[in-house]
């Protein structure tokens, strides 16, 4: 997509710009960050009360009601700005702030039918890929804290579920079987040791879902995808300012947001790794992470929410290596990939982890533990 608008010269990309530009006029437009869903551009104005804005094409393929999620992303920041206002914090915290057009519309639609956003742009931060150590991952995890507490007190109801089915471990459990049930895939010894390994811990996936059916865990708003990137740092305190990419926004489980946190924070190899030996959870950044989190979120978080939180780590690797494997089984048809085994081996590295995360489940107890 960003190729046909690079195509087309950047006059039309300007123009859609200008649209948002209330504080001054557009003076350049590039490419910005590395996401894979929604075509992102920095955005600069020559204004003196605000540089940059980004602007985003909305992959209508993945988000099919994005009316929708502009709703959320109001109805969300809005309640955090008050938050903010009325209790201020002793350190730099910001919320990505919905721009509207010249005709006060949270969007706007193109010639072709294209849904454009624009949100406001964190000054003088960064973000990273890696965790670079326990203070940085205590940072990590006092940002998600912060996300989380800020929106504690609004109804999950006020917000739509803008991605059904998202983080319901029973339903990919699901898919796995349909996907089985119809796969020609080799019986190889990676093939097997997948197998057996799903098998093994059928009855584990509905743990998360039953405790909400049951009352035990209450339904919140959640982050749906807090990978460490999605984590902004002020680049002269190295403190956390920001959460950002807030499409996933939605009712369901703090559970799933700390579970994906300290899966994608605390596996030092990273995801693509082929070396499956190698791959391990790290507990003194499970430590960190957890130590920040929990430093904020003890404010609403109850004692079950405590009970399930090793549960909720290893559910979520785990689950994550289903639906891996699921699409290698189905044929590759989700998750982009660069050869065929491609899913098979991201899937055995996330029952690698699990498995890692199994043997240390003592360990991982005791810190949620002694933090609390």
């Amino acid at each position: 997509m960003i190729k046909e608008l690079n195509r087309q010269g950047t006059e039309n990309l300007v123009a859609i710009a200008n649209q948002f530009a209330g504080l001054g006029k557009v003076t350049a437009t590039k490419s910005f960050g590395s996401g894979n869903i929604n075509d992102t551009f920095l955005v600069t104005l020559d204004s003196s009360q605000q540089q940059h804005f980004v602007l985003q094409r909305i992959n209508t393929q993945v988000f099919r009601q994005p009316k929708l999620i502009m709703q959320n992303m109001c109805i969300f920041t809005e309640h955090v700005r008050k938050r903010l206002q009325s209790t201020p914090l002793n350190r730099r915290w910001e919320v990505p702030q919905v721009l509207l057009t010249k005709n006060e519309q949270d969007h706007w639609r193109d010639a072709d039918g294209s849904f454009w956003r624009a949100i406001s742009f964190i000054e003088d931060s960064q973000s990273f890929d890696t965790m670079h150590d326990r203070s940085h991952a205590q940072e990590i995890g006092y940002a998600l804290g912060m996300f989380h507490n800020l929106i504690s007190d609004l109804p999950p109801e006020k917000l739509a579920d803008t991605l059904q089915g998202f983080h319901i471990t029973p339903l990919y459990l699901q898919q796995y079987n349909e996907a089985l049930a119809t796969t020609k895939a080799r019986k190889t010894p990676e093939v097997n040791y997948c197998l057996q390994f799903v098998s093994d811990r059928q009855s584990f996936a509905h743990i998360l879902e039953n405790a909400k059916t049951q009352g035990i865990l209450p339904l919140r708003l959640m982050h749906g995808d807090p990978k460490i990137n999605n984590v902004m740092f002020d680049t002269a305190t190295q403190q956390a300012v920001s959460v950002i990419d807030l499409d996933t926004v939605k009712p369901g489980l703090v559970h799933y947001d700390i579970g994906d946190c300290l899966r994608s924070g605390c596996n030092p190899v990273g995801e693509e790794t082929e070396n499956w030996d190698s791959v391990y959870f790290d507990t003194d950044l499970c430590q960190g992470i957890l130590a920040g989190y929990l430093g904020v979120a003890k404010a609403f978080l109850t004692e079950n929410d405590y009970a399930y939180i090793y549960d909720a780590i290893r559910l979520i690797t785990f689950e994550l290596g289903l639906r891996f494997f699921a699409d290698y089984l189905a044929g590759n048809v989700y998750f982009k990939v660069k050869h065929p085994e491609h899913n098979l081996a991201r899937a055995i590295v996330q029952f690698k982890l699990t498995e890692s995360i199994e043997s240390q489940e003592t360990q991982i107890r005791k810190i949620i533990k002694d933090i609390k």
